[in-house]
């Protein structure tokens, strides 16, 4: 049984599978065809300003800055400046189709190269590693390292446009152009926008710090490794695959994590609801913790897999007491799983105080405590009943704080419930006769089937919300598009000008976040490669094949850790291609013949009547753009629906199917474990 549940799980999560399954869970973070719903908005506001920039000019240059302006280059005409803005969008949207295709093209290539990495890996030959694995990830590293450029370039471009509008606003209060309700709205929307700077450039600085957590994690992983090769009793090869197995996936759901704080949507902190110092206070507090939180929950699959070795002492209700001390070793089977807890424990120690460190240093002192229990009478070889069944509540207790604990870890990071074993680790197990337990593999199944089905059921409201809000925003939109479209010349004044102006600031920033987004999944792919290269593939050059009663050595561990960073660089890859292949989809046939149209309509003679018509041609296709988006989005959550249903079915025919029937009680813990991992909202909207 336990072999055909490994073999069914395996099949469930092979490299194509997680790759579809990551973009089901990050979909509603990372559907830019919401973020680019602004954008037709940002084209029409821009021909309007064309059309505005022919009527009466004046300068808003009565109080500059110190040291002149930054951005604007005709402060002197109000109209020059209109132009500038019409201008600067004109190329920004340019620049962006035309790097945002060749993104796509880039990361076309990046599973061919991951594919030729596998096949590189699985070579029994050391030396053909060494000599050609470095090549196929440096290719992986110069195609994320290209991207970033291309979307440093475009954000770049978002940017100047955002700061022209800004600093034009900023003029005309200085020139004391606006009065009593309507500077105080403009200073708050200034406000507002430099905390969305802010909030970018924590973003950065989180990035950097994630960069440097992914080392440290992949140096801890090979010294824990290490420190428990060394300390595990002899004939205990199950227990160090299980360490392995624990380790890796630490290191998959931090990568995960990582990956779902850079998908955040900025504006879930910059809402304009909110006042400025709650805003100002959520960037300091929650985002500058998010990485080390991310860090805590890593740790889940680790306490899970601990806590399930302790759940191993309880057959039948009961607890066999005599076989739970090794004779030969003179100590207590569980005294290594205490080890262990006491470890991660202590790892706990450097990070910050927050729900997450609390939870899991309340799970890992509970084991500590059960073990010293199981070690107090385990050299007896017997307990009194009524102490038994004290201790077997205990450890049930715990095995469900541990499920729950890796619930919340899976929803906060947006890690799939069902994460493949890495290949060597795979094949080992498979090769060995020993099994750990088919009772065990079944609960942990079982587990993970209702984990998924939570997980999705989640990933869909989350979806279905983001799609509401969408919709009404929308609305909003095509409102602001009609009213523009029926304005006349006569009937735009200054602040009506100043109006767009703040709107289209509001839709160009939206764009730009989403560049922001793409420059640090650059940065993140190209980082764990670098990694890879420089720390990884030189320990497994340099480590020797120490002679080991386990089948399963160090040069084994090194290539499941390269195989998992590949994994996960191709992984990022595989999602930035879907979000450029969106973005190029939307840009091809609904924004790009606009862009051409602002270009035609900054060229005219806006006396003549052309000029009219080929406004107000304008303005009805940005309406139409705005609608057909809208429609690709309700196209989108449909096959998102279909895909969740489809991948459930699977789970369902093909692992819970060979699982035996579970005992009511069992069921129930799990479901409970489950339901309170994936509904407590502590952590709501926190991604």
């Amino acid at each position: 049984m336990e072999s055909q549940i490994a073999k069914t799980c395996q099949s469930l999560t092979k490299a194509e599978e997680m790759r579809n399954q990551t973009k089901l869970v990050m979909q509603p973070y990372a559907n830019w065809e919401e973020y680019l719903t602004p954008a037709p908005l940002s084209i029409a506001i821009m021909g309007e300003l064309v059309f505005i920039s022919s009527s009466t000019d004046f300068s808003i240059n009565k109080n500059p800055p110190k040291g002149g302006y930054k951005y604007i280059k005709y402060p002197d005409s109000f109209r020059a400046c209109l132009m500038q803005v019409c201008n600067s969008g004109w190329w920004a949207f340019n620049e962006a189709h035309k790097n945002m295709d060749q993104i796509r093209l880039h990361t076309m290539a990046v599973p061919d190269y991951m594919k030729t990495a596998v096949e590189i890996l699985f070579q029994g030959n050391d030396e053909v590693v060494e000599a050609h694995l470095p090549d196929q990830l440096e290719n992986i590293r110069v195609i994320a390292d290209d991207c970033l450029v291309l979307a440093s370039g475009t954000e770049k471009w978002f940017s100047d446009v955002i700061n022209v509008i800004q600093e034009l606003l900023e003029a005309c209060v200085n020139a004391e152009h606006f009065y009593g309700e309507e500077l105080e709205a403009i200073k708050k929307k200034l406000e507002e926008s430099k905390i969305r700077k802010k909030s970018a450039e924590e973003a950065v600085k989180r990035s950097e710090k994630a960069v440097k957590i992914l080392e440290e994690e992949l140096e801890e992983a090979r010294e824990t490794y290490k420190q428990a090769m060394d300390s595990i009793p002899s004939g205990w090869n199950m227990v160090a695959m299980d360490l392995v197995g624990a380790v890796t996936e630490s290191f998959t759901v931090l990568v995960s994590g990582l990956t779902a704080i850079l998908a955040r949507p900025v504006d879930q902190v910059c809402n304009a609801s909110k006042t400025i110092a709650e805003t100002v206070k959520d960037i300091k507090g929650i985002l500058a913790d998010g990485v080390d939180e991310i860090n805590i929950y890593s740790k889940a699959a680790e306490i899970l897999t601990w806590t399930e070795g302790i759940q191993q002492c309880v057959q039948s209700n009961n607890i066999d007491w005599k076989d739970l001390y090794d004779q030969k070793n003179k100590s207590t089977k569980t005294d290594f799983y205490k080890q262990q807890f006491q470890r991660i424990n202590d790892s706990l120690d450097k990070f910050p105080e927050c729900k997450p460190k609390k939870d899991a240093q309340e799970i890992c002192e509970k084991a500590i405590n059960i073990c010293e229990e199981l070690a107090k009478h385990a050299p007896d070889g017997k307990c009194e009943e009524a102490k038994t069944n004290e201790i077997i509540k205990k450890i049930r207790k715990l095995t469900e704080s541990a499920r729950t604990f890796d619930c919340k870890s899976k929803d906060a990071t947006k890690t799939p419930s069902l994460i493949p074993k890495p290949p060597m680790l795979y094949k080992e197990q498979s090769k060995s006769g020993k099994k750990c337990g088919s009772e065990k593999a079944t609960e942990s199944a079982r587990f993970r089937v209702e984990q998924s089905r939570a997980q999705m059921k989640q990933t869909r409201d989350v979806y279905e919300k983001s799609v509401e809000n969408m919709e009404k925003n929308q609305k909003e939109l095509i409102d602001i598009l009609i009213t523009m479209r029926n304005c006349k010349l006569k009937k735009i004044d200054f602040n009506k000008t100043i109006e767009m102006l703040v709107k289209g600031m509001d839709a160009m920033g939206r764009v730009k976040e989403q560049w922001e987004k793409m420059v640090r999944f650059f940065q993140m792919v190209s980082n764990i490669v670098k990694t890879s290269l420089s720390r990884t593939l030189k320990d497994f050059v340099s480590t020797s094949e120490k002679t080991q009663s386990l089948s399963y050595n160090s040069k084994l561990f090194s290539k499941d850790l390269l195989y998992s960073q590949a994994f996960q660089a191709s992984n990022i890859a595989s999602l930035v291609h879907m979000i450029s292949a969106t973005y190029t989809e939307v840009s091809d046939k609904y924004l790009m013949d606009r862009v051409s149209s602002l270009g035609k309509l900054m060229g005219m003679d806006k006396t003549k009547p052309e000029f009219e018509k080929e406004r107000q041609q304008l303005q009805n296709s940005c309406d139409e753009a705005q609608r057909s988006i809208l429609r690709l989005v309700l196209k989108n959550k449909d096959e998102f629906e279909r895909k969740t249903d489809s991948r459930l079915e699977k789970i369902d025919k093909e692992l819970l199917a060979i699982l035996p029937a579970a005992a009511p009680e069992e069921l129930k813990s799990i479901q409970a474990a489950v339901k309170s991992g994936f509904t407590e909202d502590e952590e709501a909207g926190y991604y």
